[in-house]
């Protein structure tokens, strides 16, 4: 049985994220998965990892209940906006904070290389933009795509990581909305 975690990377509770988490989540209970969910907005932490990885910050509840979660998990929903080109700054400090060494990959010593801690883990990564997808690839590069899929996720052993870009938001219409809550619906009902 598929075992799924959706984080939810927007801040505001009432988000079109938020509906596109919901929907993803209907979907997979439809698909016979098992879902738990992480709305990084909502938690009680300080996602500034202010010694960086020279001392030891002792994470807060929230954290360690999230941790247990994406270790649970088999597959990794994340659900954000593109802000600024990358992730919302509270997302951004969710990952410094949790995908630590020992916990999602571990240097070697002595090398240049390290292990990657969560293998045998998918994802999909579900964004939304206020340009369209293509516009974001070819003129900005996927910044923030980049950024969770291959220096987070992929750095960590995730793979494969699939992206489902959405956008234009800001002059979508009611309608248009409805078929991409209903596009992620069906992805989550497919399991994928």
């Amino acid at each position: 049985m598929k075992k799924i975690v959706i984080i939810n990377g927007h801040p505001k509770p009432n988000s079109f994220n938020t509906a596109l988490a919901e929907a993803y989540k209907q979907g997979a209970i439809a698909g016979g998965a098992i879902i738990r969910e992480i709305n990084i907005g909502q938690l009680q932490f300080n996602p500034n990892l202010s010694d960086g990885y020279s001392e030891i910050t002792e994470l807060e509840p929230d954290l360690i209940a999230a941790w247990e979660k994406i270790k649970w998990a088999n597959h990794l929903v994340w659900v954000h906006p593109v802000w600024w080109g990358g992730l919302p700054a509270i997302t951004k400090g969710f990952i410094d904070r949790l995908f630590l060494p020992g916990m999602a990959f571990k240097y070697r010593e002595n090398s240049v290389f390290w292990d990657k801690l969560l293998k045998g883990k998918t994802a999909r990564i579900i964004t939304t933009m206020d340009q369209p997808g293509w516009y974001y690839w070819l003129v900005f590069g996927r910044p923030s795509i980049n950024q969770l899929k291959k220096t987070v996720l992929q750095f960590c052993g995730v793979k494969p990581v699939k992206v489902t870009a959405i956008g234009i938001i800001k002059t979508s219409s009611v309608a248009q909305r409805e078929k991409w809550l209903q596009r992620v619906r069906m992805l989550g009902e497919k399991l994928k």
